[in-house]
């Protein structure tokens, strides 16, 4: 009876395994992000909304509403290709 209760006591305790660690979310990842096939960066992503907001910018600085509508076209486009914008 004691001999089961010292092998208890002395016995090593089995390591509990780490949590595997999950990737980070990568956008630019086509694995990761199905709505991104060719990969693209967020500098590459959206060419054509984005040249119109830099244009719009800089034609009329921050001038509130003045650039909202091409503003929310470009974050549109992001988010659709898997950008958390």
């Amino acid at each position: 009876m004691f001999q089961s209760i010292s092998s208890w006591w002395s016995s090593t305790p089995t390591p509990t395994p780490a949590p595997a660690l999950k990737e980070k979310y990568d956008p630019t990842d086509p694995k990761m992000n199905p709505l991104n096939p060719q990969g693209l960066k967020p500098c590459c992503a959206c060419p054509e909304t984005k040249s119109s907001r830099d244009a719009c910018f800089l034609q009329n600085g921050n001038e509130e509403g003045k650039c909202a509508e091409v503003l929310k076209k470009h974050v549109e486009c992001m988010r659709g290709l898997g950008f958390d914008i």
